[in-house]
């Protein structure tokens, strides 16, 4: 039984680079790794690409031929995909048991009004997958209370619509700092609870209007506590102890942890699972990006420079591997070290690779 991630989000909210880093992070770790385009606008990936809707329909086309708007002509492509889903199912049969990500389109309308997308989702489970739904949101929302308040209700129906196991993630968290300071800790928002002290911040942002829409605000805020379902994890793409806790919640949350299709194939990730890796909470984000963000950066660089003297030993030069996986001399390399190879290389983490467009 295959497991997968159902990236979802609006545009912008860095789709396409969290598959890019996650396909690497998960390449890293020894879990085999697929991603799958459904953007039929998506013309540039920067990941490797095993199934691309593009190859079946393309936007520009659909475009030109019936006249449609980007948004309209996005709506029309996965009807097409749903048209012909024997195309979709023997992509995906090719796949085997790798573990897949689905690169979505950025539409909301998609998820919130339209059945296309989640019929193919639902026939997806239908082909043994246990999906996870990952709705990305650009952690800039959090500048301002009606932007957070608009995520809330996105994520919220998101959630109820398409059934899956779920989680909301804030992207891009390591760019909080460039827009000036938060008027709570980060666990305020992430955590999603008492948010009638947003209520006097949306009414000052509204200006003369603000009374009139208190009972407005006031109405969402308890619609969005009354279900209680709305929470937040956190991810900067390039740094590797966020992406090992994302990863981790994403594990729990499809049943991977649990006992994957590849038993214990994922080597020193298994172990680390199954002796307990404390996780990335949101006390260590704060620290990290917020609140030391200096020390850190000085600190990791320290590290990487470390690792790199390491690494090149004595005589300066990086000891060559071979493909046994033992070095110059024939001796083997443990499992655990070479996987502290990869995840502690001069790159520091995750390396996010963007191809110029043209």
């Amino acid at each position: 039984m295959p497991f997968a991630q159902l990236v979802i989000g609006p545009p912008g909210c860095g789709k396409s680079t969290y598959c890019d880093g996650m396909s690497q992070f998960l390449s890293a770790i020894g879990r085999k790794c697929s991603v799958v385009n459904l953007d039929p606008a998506n013309d540039h990936v920067s990941y490797p690409c095993a199934l691309d809707v593009r190859s079946l329909v393309k936007l520009e086309e659909i475009m030109a031929q019936d006249e449609l708007g980007p948004n309209g002509a996005v709506l029309y492509a996965l009807e097409e995909v749903e048209e012909n889903w024997e195309w979709m199912e023997a992509g995906l049969k090719g796949l085997g048991e790798d573990y897949v990500l689905f690169d979505c389109p950025g539409q909301v309308e998609l998820i919130t009004h339209h059945a296309s997308l989640r019929n193919i989702i639902h026939r997806i489970e239908k082909l043994g997958y246990r999906l996870v739904a990952l709705h990305l949101t650009d952690s800039h929302c959090l500048t301002l209370p009606s932007h957070y308040i608009s995520s809330l209700l996105l994520s919220l129906r998101s959630m109820l619509q398409l059934t899956l196991p779920h989680l909301n993630v804030l992207t891009k968290i390591d760019n909080l700092p460039n827009y000036g300071p938060l008027p709570f800790n980060l666990d305020f928002y992430t955590e999603v609870q008492d948010l009638e002290y947003l209520l006097p911040a949306l009414s000052q942002e509204s200006g003369r209007l603000g009374a009139k829409f208190e009972g407005l605000n006031k109405a969402i805020v308890e619609l969005v506590e009354g279900f209680g379902l709305v929470g937040f994890e956190t991810l900067a793409v390039e740094d590797k102890k966020s992406m090992m806790g994302l990863l981790q919640a994403v594990d729990r949350a499809g049943g991977y942890a649990f006992g994957g299709a590849e038993g214990a194939g994922d080597g020193v990730w298994q172990v680390a699972m199954r002796e307990g890796w404390r996780g990335y909470d949101v006390q260590d984000v704060q620290e990290r990006w917020l609140d030391r963000r200096e020390e850190f950066d000085e600190v990791e660089r320290r590290e990487r420079e470390e690792v790199e003297r390491r690494l090149r030993g004595e005589d300066g030069e990086v000891p060559e591997m071979t493909e046994d996986g033992t070095g110059d001399e024939g001796d083997e390399v443990d499992e655990f070290e070479e996987m502290q190879r990869k995840f502690q290389g001069a790159d520091g983490g995750v390396k996010v690779v963007r191809r110029e467009q043209g």
